[in-house]
């Protein structure tokens, strides 16, 4: 399965250079100019990882990071900056960053880092998803069917990404759209009986086990 990853720099030249080389290596690459682009993008599909410049104009790729963490969205990050010295990394990584690069780096060690992170993110999701009756793997969700084969849960991206953030880890808050949440729970209750989606009021929403045991 191909992997997507969205590119937030102000820099058009090293945007576009990074895009293609990605693409090169076998990734769906898709770029934003700035934060507030980036966030309509994030509103219409779902990536796995974002590659964000640190200083931009307008909303800061530090602040734009910290907005993604507290709205429950853990997609893997990888921050970029021309910035030097380990406080600045501290800073990136403490504000939810997965991984920190200064530039200027060489494209092979960002495709490097761009597997380990979203390996490591699909690993973390497979793990906290099989105590709910939820397989994650290859970037889909499954069910367990009575004679033990996987059968697909067929999801939209915006499903699929709200589901992702559900169970990283199970029982966290997520902010997200009531009608998507609608759809997705509907399929959930159609094939697991003992898990369902619930209202956190004033908060979002959040996965439970509804049968213990």
């Amino acid at each position: 399965m191909t992997k997507s990853v969205l590119i937030v720099d102000d820099d058009k030249m090293l945007r576009d250079t990074l895009a293609n080389g990605l693409r090169k290596a076998g990734f769906d690459a898709i770029t934003a100019e700035s934060a507030e682009y980036a966030n309509q993008i994030l509103k219409r599909v779902s990536v796995d990882a974002i590659v964000l410049d640190r200083m931009m104009e307008g909303t800061d790729g530090l602040t734009f990071l910290k907005q993604l963490r507290s709205n429950n969205d853990f997609t893997p990050v990888i921050m970029l900056t021309a910035l030097s010295g380990p406080e600045n990394a501290i800073d990136g990584l403490s504000g939810g960053a997965n991984d920190y690069m200064s530039k200027p780096f060489q494209l092979q060690e960002l495709i490097l880092r761009l597997n380990n992170v979203i390996k490591h993110s699909q690993k973390t999701t497979e793990e906290t998803t099989k105590s709910i009756g939820l397989i994650f793997t290859n970037g889909d969700f499954f069910v367990l069917n009575e004679n033990g084969q996987k059968i697909l849960l067929s999801l939209s991206n915006e499903e699929k990404k709200i589901l992702q953030n559900l169970t990283s880890p199970v029982g966290c808050t997520v902010a997200a759209t009531p009608m998507v949440v609608k759809r997705l729970r509907n399929k959930i209750n159609g094939v697991l009986s003992d898990i369902d989606i619930v209202t956190v009021r004033g908060m979002g929403y959040k996965i439970i086990k509804t049968k213990l045991g």
